[in-house]
C-alpha cells in the first residue's frame, strides 16, 4: 500500500472568476485527469459553515428512527432519490453488498415541471425525511456544489481546447446526485471481499467528495497498486468519471477506487455526482480523436448512459431494482 500521489490543486484564483488563472489551473487538473484520474482541490468557494451543517444533518439523518428512513427509501419510482440501507448495493457486483448506507438528493424540480408531469427517466421530487433544516441545507450544498462543479468544467474545456463554456449547456439541468454516506466501523466479521465501497469506477463526468477524518478512501494506481488518499481538511476530493471519460475518448481516466471501512469508528462522506443532462449527447469532443486515436465509442444520451450504469450496480445484484 502506498502513500497518496493525488495533487492538490488551489483553485483560489479561478472560483474568485479571474481568467488569467484559467489556463494555469487547467493544466493542471488536465494533467491530473490524463494521469492518476484524482485530485484535491483547496480555495473553492464552499463555506466551511455550510460542510458543518451539510455533515451534522447526514449524521441526524442516518441516526434517525428507522421509521424516519424507511417513510423516504429508494425504489424503481424514486428516480434515483431516497435511502438506500445498510447493504443495499453492491458497487462491485461480484463481491458481497457494501457495508454502508446512503441517502440520493437529485435537482429539485417544482411538482409542475414539463419533464416531471411527462414522466422522464431520472425526473422525480426529492424525497425529504421529517428532520428539520435537512432541506433547506441540503439544497444549498446541491446548488453549491453544482456551481463549482460546473466551474471544473470550465477548467476542463479549456484543457482540452474547447470555448471556456464549452458544456454550460449540457449541464444546466444534470442528472446530478449529491449523496449522503455513511460508514459503520469495521466488523469484527465481515464477508470474504466485502468492502464499505466496492471497487468501481464513478459513472459521470465529476464527483466532489467531501470526507470526515476517519479516512478510508483508497485509489488504484495504473499499475494496480492501491494508494491511500488522506484527508485534507477543507478540500474536496475529485475524480473523473465514466462519462467524462468517453466524452474524451479516454483522454481523461476514470480510476477504480473503494472505501474500507474504519477501524472503531463511523465514517461520513458527502459526494456530489455530476452528470450531464438526460438530453446530453455524450460522444467525442472535437480534437479528442485522431488517426493514432479513432473513436472509440457510440454516441449516446446522458440518460441512456445513466440507466445502464445504475443497472449494473442495482439490477444485477438484485438488491433494488432499477430505476
Amino acid at each position: 500500500m502506498q502513500n497518496s500521489e493525488i495533487p492538490v490543486i488551489d483553485i483560489s484564483a479561478l472560483a474568485a472568476g479571474g481568467e488569467e488563472a484559467l489556463a494555469e489551473i487547467a493544466a493542471s487538473i488536465g494533467e491530473a485527469c490524463r494521469g492518476i484520474g484524482f485530485f484535491y482541490i483547496t480555495g473553492h468557494f464552499l463555506s466551511d459553515a455550510l460542510m458543518r451543517d451539510a455533515f451534522a444533518q447526514a449524521e441526524a439523518l442516518f441516526a434517525a428512527p428507522d421509521a424516519v428512513k424507511q417513510a423516504v427509501r429508494y425504489s424503481a419510482a424514486s428516480g434515483n432519490r431516497g435511502y438506500v440501507p445498510m447493504k443495499g448495493e453492491a458497487l462491485d457486483p461480484t463481491r458481497p453488498a457494501d457495508l454502508k448506507e446512503a441517502y440520493n438528493i437529485g435537482l429539485e424540480l417544482a411538482p409542475d415541471d414539463p419533464q416531471l408531469l411527462a414522466g422522464a427517466r431520472f425526473r422525480a421530487l426529492n424525497l425529504w425525511p421529517d428532520l428539520p433544516e435537512f432541506r433547506s441545507i441540503m439544497l444549498a450544498y446541491f446548488d453549491a456544489a453544482w456551481a463549482l462543479g460546473r466551474l471544473l468544467h470550465r477548467a476542463f474545456a479549456t484543457d482540452l481546447g474547447l470555448a471556456a463554456d464549452y458544456f454550460e449547456d449540457k449541464l444546466d439541468r444534470p442528472l446530478a446526485t449529491l449523496r449522503l454516506l455513511h460508514y459503520p466501523p469495521r466488523p469484527a466479521s465481515m464477508d470474504k471481499g466485502q468492502l464499505g465501497a466496492g471497487e468501481h469506477t464513478d459513472y459521470g463526468c465529476v464527483t466532489l467528495l467531501a470526507t470526515d477524518a476517519a479516512g478510508g478512501l483508497e485509489v488504484r494506481t495504473r499499475n494496480g497498486e492501491w494508494l491511500r488518499a488522506p484527508v485534507i481538511p477543507g478540500a474536496f476530493v475529485c475524480n473523473i468519471g465514466d462519462c467524462l471519460m468517453r466524452w474524451t475518448n479516454d483522454i481523461y481516466v476514470s480510476t477504480p477506487h473503494r472505501v474500507v471501512n474504519p477501524a472503531g469508528r463511523e465514517r461520513y462522506s458527502i459526494a456530489f455526482f455530476l452528470d450531464p443532462n438526460p438530453d446530453a449527447i455524450v460522444e467525442c469532443l472535437p480534437g479528442c480523436a485522431d488517426a493514432s486515436r479513432p473513436v472509440k465509442y457510440p454516441p449516446v444520451r446522458g440518460d441512456d448512459y445513466l440507466q445502464m450504469k445504475l443497472d449494473a450496480t442495482y439490477s444485477a445484484s438484485g438488491l433494488i431494482a432499477k430505476p
